[in-house]
């Protein structure tokens, strides 16, 4: 079973909009959210959001405005006490970008006013793209992630903020990592975390090699192994969920130009071997920067950008496509280096 929806039709207040977000209520209910102005980092953006209740979006209305510069990426995330809460990026450019946060207890019928996450920090801390998660012993681990300038290039690292205080507070720890002398191109950001056994933490990272990168934590996000390649091509921003049973659902745009075919991967091993199940979009166009959640045992929702003009929610059972699986070969990563073979931007 399917269900396949644009969130709103145009017009609306914002003719571009980017980068959606979206957050499991229960049910079939869910919020979204996303960025949307005149144009990407032009200062009107804000950021927007819908809830889905009933099995019908409300229509779109406009959650923070901060500052009057533009707004990006925002990121939900229901804590497992119910309190749903919104991070999103704030500046000029991602090398300028302050994170700023606001909650809701009701469900985003309301929202409180917007706060700076880490006044005073230059890094930009919280999640970056993807959705923060909850560690076994009760951390949250956020997926974060820095573009900045040496020199005269642009570099992209990876790293995790911790909070120990229900996102009271947060803690930057290091950079994934990697060697810039070694890789062609600026590096990796927006990684998408999952915890397989407690203390036991791995990421997928976007790359400028033009294939999905990952690193592996075994004490719970506050190290990371070098950074490795994958083979699995992608061009733009991932996510993964994870199902009850440990099977893992990677959305992405599996090609190394263009933003088409949206499509998920699902893997049986822990993220070492990955099978192509399902393409979601196919036409040509823009279906990026996909947020997926689980909401069942072998049900995934997803929310992703459709042509810049819409944001697409799509939601299925994937249990057909996993048993399918067992009795076909998994397309295992072929790489041993720790980076693996490096193709440029």
């Amino acid at each position: 079973m399917i269900t396949r929806q644009l969130i709103f039709q145009q017009p609306q207040p914002f003719p571009s909009c980017h980068a959606s977000t979206l957050a499991h209520l229960g049910g079939d209910d869910f919020l979204a959210a996303w960025f949307g102005g005149s144009h990407e980092k032009n200062p009107d953006t804000a950021i927007w959001g819908a809830a889905r209740r009933g099995g019908r979006w409300e229509p779109p209305r406009r959650l923070a405005k901060a500052t009057a510069e533009a707004h990006w990426n925002p990121v939900l995330f229901r804590a497992p006490a119910g309190r749903a809460h919104l991070f999103f990026k704030v500046g000029l450019d991602p090398r300028h970008w302050h994170t700023w946060t606001l909650t809701s207890d009701d469900e985003g019928r309301t929202w409180s006013d917007p706060r700076e996450l880490c006044p005073g920090d230059d890094l930009p801390r919280g999640p970056v793209k993807n959705k923060p998660i909850v560690l076994a012993d009760g951390d949250w681990l956020a997926p974060a992630s820095r573009e900045y300038f040496q020199g005269d290039r642009i570099l992209w690292d990876a790293f995790v903020d911790r909070s120990r205080d229900a996102g009271a507070t947060w803690q930057a720890g290091p950079f994934v990592p990697l060697e810039h002398n070694r890789f062609e191109g600026s590096g990796a950001i927006q990684p998408t975390l999952w915890e397989s056994t407690p203390g036991q933490v791995h990421m997928l990272l976007r790359t400028t090699a033009q294939r999905v990168g990952r690193s592996d934590s075994s004490d719970g996000g506050r190290t990371w192994s070098p950074l490795r390649l994958l083979d699995l091509p992608q061009n733009a921003g991932l996510d993964v969920a994870r199902l009850a049973d440990g099977t893992l659902v990677l959305a992405s745009n599996p090609v190394t130009q263009g933003r088409t075919p949206l499509s998920l991967h699902v893997s049986r091993d822990n993220g070492h071997g990955w099978q192509r199940v399902l393409d979601v979009e196919t036409q040509p166009g823009n279906f990026s920067y996909p947020s997926i959640i689980a909401t069942g045992p072998d049900e995934v929702a997803m929310v992703y950008t459709w042509h810049c003009r819409s944001i697409g929610f799509w939601m299925g059972r994937l249990g057909i496509h996993v048993r399918r699986l067992e009795n076909r070969k998994l397309y295992h990563n072929s790489s041993s280096s720790p980076h693996g073979t490096l193709e440029g931007k």
